[in-house]
């Protein structure tokens, strides 16, 4: 184990710092909003802000690694991120903060990237899957933590800003002071989105629902708690505990859709999520721990989402095109991302802070019919003609790592044609 952690623990390092300051500053950042009085729908597109500048980091921040290499492109986005946060703490106009969150979003890509990149590099086939299980770990666990940061006693916000800022550019010291070559970054092709939603529209669509509901419910739930007149401690409990039920919930999906399908598990865990976001828009406001369990639940129910809409497509493509149809479905959910805290947003407006879970259960039901719809007009593969589920995380950081996913054949990286040298 040792000789497979080395190579990869200063990168292993910087995702945990990164996740840990990522699953503070989130909520943080609509905690503050809120206290402000700002108008919901502002704080709706903050919260997409961050999705559309990682959606757009994707795309391009290779450019910057490409011409700089993954250690000093790591120090860059690290310090960007940073100084994002920090100018938090000082700019106190809600209006300027959409910028300031696509610029976090932007970073956290490039970050992402590189460490992505770095691992398949420094993966084997024989240990790939160990370390593809490792990263998982790291990213789980970080970003159950980092919530607990808002029980700091800090009114305006200030310090855990700049506690946030703080762990930010300290998820470069690893990287900076790593003895290990920089890897080459690949060309990471996509699918495009005609040809992905032909393979698989209900691969697409759980995809894109994933990021549609998944940032709408965590983006808003400051407001929701803080509108319930909830502590910010009891945000923390509520968003620690959910990333501890989807953690658990993972084994026993995966375990039941390698058996009865991936569409029966879909349409299961999206319907009984579209029931418990109903019972706490009816129940959630009797007690917290009525809204701790239902919360729990609804978190565990919508974590497989993501990952299910990947196996499905994933079924229907070849090994060798794993990587691009993961891309291609990471998009998706990033425009769904994009799209989620602005429109549920918009519906809290005029229902108040139970809008959230309100537009959370209309997007699950819509989901969950549109699986039985698939189920109707499709036969679906038999269990022994799929590919084993693997949990894939979805979280505010997490790029999805396809290339180590042990679904899909080895990838090697190679330069990139900007980078490869002259004949």
């Amino acid at each position: 184990m040792f000789s497979v952690v080395r190579p990869v623990a200063p990168v292993l390092a910087g995702v945990v710092l990164l996740e840990l300051a990522i699953g503070a500053l989130s909520p943080l950042i609509g905690l503050q909003l809120v206290r402000r009085q700002v108008a919901t729908e502002v704080i709706g597109i903050v919260a997409s802000a961050y999705f559309g500048g990682f959606l757009l980091g994707t795309l391009s921040c290779h450019r910057v690694i490409d011409r700089v290499g993954h250690i000093r492109a790591f120090s860059v986005f690290a310090i960007i991120a940073a100084d994002a946060a920090l100018l938090h703490a000082v700019i106190r106009e809600p209006l300027l903060w959409i910028g300031l969150r696509a610029v976090t979003g932007y970073a956290l890509a490039g970050l992402f990237v590189i460490a992505e990149s770095w691992l398949n590099d420094k993966a084997t086939t024989e240990n790939r899957g160990r370390i593809f299980a490792l990263y998982m770990a790291a990213s789980w666990a970080a970003s159950g933590v980092g919530p607990l940061g808002l029980n700091i006693p800090d009114p305006d916000g200030r310090m855990l800003f700049t506690l946030s800022a703080i762990v930010l550019g300290t998820a470069l010291i690893p990287m900076a002071l790593t003895r290990i070559g920089n890897p080459e970054i690949g060309h990471r092709s996509h699918f495009g989105v005609r040809r992905l939603f032909r393979i698989s529209p209900l691969g697409f669509t759980a995809c894109f629902g994933a990021g549609l509901i998944n940032t709408a419910l965590w983006g808003l739930l400051p407001v929701y708690t803080e509108g319930s007149g909830l502590s910010s401690a009891r945000l923390s409990v509520l968003l620690s505990t959910s990333v501890i039920g989807a953690l658990l919930i993972q084994v026993p999906v995966g375990m039941l859709s390698d058996r009865f399908g991936r569409r029966p598990l879909m349409l299961v865990t999206t319907a009984l999520a579209a029931g418990f976001a109903a019972a706490i828009v009816v129940l959630g406001g009797r007690s917290f721990t009525t809204l701790l369990i239902l919360t729990f639940l609804l978190g565990s129910m919508v974590a497989p989402l993501y990952a299910l809409g990947v196996g499905q497509t994933n079924d229907y493509v070849s090994r060798k095109d794993f990587v691009a149809a993961s891309s291609g479905l990471l998009f998706a959910w990033g425009l769904g991302a994009s799209i989620g805290p602005a429109a549920a947003a918009a519906l809290m407006r005029p229902l108040g802070p139970a809008g959230l879970f309100v537009f959370v259960a209309a997007g699950l039901a819509a989901i969950a019919a549109f699986v039985l719809v698939r189920m109707i007009l499709r036969r679906g593969l038999s269990a022994k003609a799929q590919s084993n589920f693997v949990a894939v995380p979805m979280t505010q950081g997490s790029y999805g790592a396809p290339e180590l996913d042990p679904r899909g054949e080895p990838v090697e990286t190679q330069p990139t044609p900007a980078a490869a040298p002259a004949d």
